[in-house]
Order: structure tokens, then C-alpha cells, then sequence
């Protein structure tokens, strides 16, 4: 489940290191969460930036809520723990960022009602991270996901990539 890619690569050559951990995530109600030790989790749907909407990842205190295409069922989620930004994967439809700050500096990425899969310590303990949320085939019938984690400062929430319709609509729900 948990493997360490010692390098990531780049082009002008070794430029950090990265933990992926890849589990089969079932989830209910188009709902997954990326928890710190030290918060509860989300409670509700978090708002969207209202100038920088990104509509499927939605950050709290200590919490990320994620959201899929699959309404319900088992989908492909990597988590890749970087020591600094290892850079979008350009083959998802879907990429979005947002600023995310850790009381504890350890996270956990959670079913809704299920359980909770621990990720590597994050690499600057506790304080501002960035999590990169790619999403391919969120309009069916397959849905697959990467959720970077790296330290940086805070930023505003970015989208990077918009392919789907599904991305479309959380980014301007009715």
C-alpha cells in the first residue's frame, strides 16, 4: 500500500524525494477527506474561495474535503507525500490546487463513514502546505485521483487543468 519513490526527476536533475501511498477508496456521497491529527474533519461542505473557485477540493482548519465523480463506489486514489513541489501530471483531465495548514503535521486520508488511511509524517511537521488534487474520468464510468501534498507557503487556490464536466459544475454549482 505505502512504497518511497527515493527521487523524483526532474530536467535538470534530482530535485526532492516523495512517499505514495495508493489505496482502493470507497466512497459515498461523492465524499472523501484528507484529515490532520489534530482537527475533526470537515463539518459539511466547506465554501469555495469566492474569487479563486477550484470546486472539487474544499479546505478548513485541518481539513480537506474531497470530492469524486463517483456519487458511490471504489475508485483509485495516490496520495504523494514531496518534500517540495513535484509538479503536475499533465495526463489527468482535472488539476486543481489550494493552500492547506497542518496543526500536526501528520494527515490521514478518510472514507466518508469508513475508515481512515494514515500517510507518511509530512516533511516540515507542522505548518503550510499545498495540495495538488488531479482527477481523471470524474464523469464516469472510471474515476482515478492524485492528491500531492509538498510544503509552501500559503497561496491562493489555483486551477491548473479543466476538462470535465464535473469540475465545471462544482466550480459553479446551481
Amino acid at each position: 500500500m505505502s512504497a518511497e519513490l527515493p527521487k523524483i526527476h526532474g530536467m535538470s536533475g534530482t530535485i526532492g524525494t516523495a512517499h505514495f501511498v495508493h489505496v482502493d477508496l470507497h466512497v459515498h456521497y461523492r465524499q472523501a477527506y484528507l484529515v490532520d491529527d489534530e482537527a475533526t474533519g470537515p463539518h459539511g461542505l466547506p465554501e469555495d474561495h469566492p474569487a479563486h473557485p477550484v470546486g472539487i477540493i474544499r479546505v478548513e482548519e485541518g481539513a480537506a474535503f474531497l470530492i469524486t465523480g463517483a456519487d458511490t463506489g471504489t475508485v483509485g486514489f495516490t496520495v504523494a507525500v514531496a518534500d517540495r513541489d513535484p509538479g503536475p501530471e499533465e495526463e489527468f483531465e482535472d488539476i486543481v490546487e489550494v493552500g492547506f495548514r497542518s496543526v500536526g503535521g501528520r494527515v490521514a486520508l478518510h472514507e466518508w463513514g469508513g475508515p481512515a488511511y494514515e500517510l507518511p509524517p509530512l516533511p516540515a511537521g507542522p505548518g503550510w502546505y499545498r495540495l495538488r488534487y488531479h482527477a481523471r474520468g470524474m464523469d464516469g464510468p472510471v474515476d482515478d485521483y492524485l492528491l500531492q501534498i509538498w510544503p509552501a507557503e500559503s497561496g491562493e487556490p489555483r486551477v491548473l487543468k479543466s476538462s470535465s464536466a464535473t469540475l465545471r459544475y462544482w466550480m459553479h454549482p446551481s
